[in-house]
C-alpha cells in the first residue's frame, strides 16, 4: 500500500492511499473519507460498506457446521476470516459499523440463539479492527428510509425497491437477497454520523 500526492482542484494537495483491495478500496481513496458500513445482523444478513460516492453490498459470509447438542442437525455460523476480509480493508481510515439489534424473543429460542451467536462473531471481528459501532433496531432507520405503513411483509418489498432505487449498481445482489437492509443501514449511518 503507497500513499499518491494528488492535486485538487489546482490549489489543494492532498494524500490519497492506493490499495490493494477489492471492490471500494481497489481505487485510490483520499485518506480523510468517512467508511459507513451497515450491518444487518444474523447468518441470513447482509453488509453495506459506503465510501465516497461508491458502495459494496454483500451476503454475511457463514458457514455450516454440525451443532454442539446430542441432537445430530447443523448450524450457520459467521465465517469471521470472511468478514474480516471484507472489513480491514478500511482499517487506516476513518469507519463507524451500526449494526441491527439482534433478534431475542424467547418464543423464538433457537433463532435467538443464532442471532446472538452471530452478533458475538460480528463484534469481535469490528473490535479487532478497532472500528467504532453502534447498535440501531430496525424500526429506526426503517422510518427514515423506507414509506410511512410499511409492515410485515411489505417491509421485505419496501425495503427491495428502496434499495434497488437508491444502489441501483447493487440491484442483482438485492433481489438475490429479498432485501437490502445491510446497504440501507449504512445509508442511514451515513446520514445519521
Amino acid at each position: 500500500m503507497g500513499f499518491l500526492w494528488t492535486r485538487k482542484n489546482n490549489k489543494t494537495i492532498t494524500m490519497a492511499k492506493r490499495t490493494k483491495m477489492p471492490g471500494l478500496a481497489a481505487k485510490i481513496i483520499d485518506a480523510r473519507q468517512k467508511v459507513y458500513i451497515g450491518i444487518d445482523n444474523g447468518v441470513t444478513g447482509t453488509i453495506g460498506i459506503i465510501l465516497g460516492n461508491d458502495s459494496i453490498f454483500v451476503e454475511t459470509p457463514v458457514f455450516k457446521q454440525q451443532n454442539y447438542t446430542k441432537k445430530k442437525a447443523n448450524i450457520s455460523r459467521i465465517d469471521v476470516v470472511a468478514l474480516k476480509k471484507i472489513l480491514e480493508p478500511y482499517q487506516k481510515l476513518e469507519v463507524m459499523v451500526l449494526l441491527e439489534r439482534p433478534m431475542v424473543n424467547p418464543k423464538m429460542l433457537m433463532a435467538s440463539f443464532s442471532a446472538v451467536r452471530a452478533l458475538e462473531a460480528t463484534l469481535g471481528v469490528i473490535e479487532l479492527l478497532g472500528y467504532s459501532y453502534d447498535y440501531i433496531d430496525s424500526k429506526e432507520w426503517q422510518k427514515a428510509l423506507l414509506p410511512k405503513g410499511s409492515k410485515g411483509p411489505q417491509l421485505k418489498a419496501d425495503s427491495v425497491s428502496i434499495a434497488c432505487r437508491l444502489f441501483a449498481k447493487h440491484t442483482d445482489t438485492i433481489v438475490r437477497h429479498k432485501d437490502g437492509d445491510g446497504i440501507l443501514i449504512a445509508e442511514y449511518c451515513r446520514r445519521k454520523f
